[in-house]
């Protein structure tokens, strides 16, 4: 079985799951999960365009919509910082190539200028293609 180490995201906390209770498809969801909230961290623009499909659209807080090069900018250049980013409670849903991965999200971010530690629960939608989970919108 393959072994997912997620202590390889020091920036990204996952609490209130047991990972030896999970199949090997939700462990590998959970996984590209958190390695997008790593890459977030990281400013690592190149895993996160692996990670996310072309066409997806980042909706904010404030409800504000972003292209996904639109938001890959803004965490390039500062505009949005993320220091770490937490996953509580995580709960996945497979259906086939299809997953739902819904946490409450606890970021130690600054966001345009507004630091602090925001928490939001929401739900982050995965499809399998060619083996790898990419993110995707509903």
């Amino acid at each position: 079985m393959i072994k997912y180490d997620f202590t390889a995201f020091p920036h990204v906390e996952i609490t209130g799951i047991d990972l030896d209770s999970l199949t090997k498809e939700e462990l590998s969801v959970l996984y590209q999960a958190a390695r997008y909230c790593q890459a977030i961290t990281d400013k690592d623009i190149d895993t996160m365009r692996e990670i996310v499909s072309e066409d997806m659209v980042f909706v904010h807080m404030s409800g504000m919509r972003q292209t996904r090069e639109e938001y890959f900018a803004d965490v390039a250049d500062g505009s949005l910082t993320y220091y770490t980013i937490g996953m509580a409670d995580p709960v996945i849903e497979m259906d086939g190539d299809h997953a739902v991965v819904t946490y409450t999200a606890i970021l130690n971010a600054n966001a345009y200028g507004a630091r602090g530690t925001f928490r939001m629960k929401g739900s982050h939608h995965y499809e399998n293609r060619n083996g790898a989970w990419i993110a995707v919108n509903k």
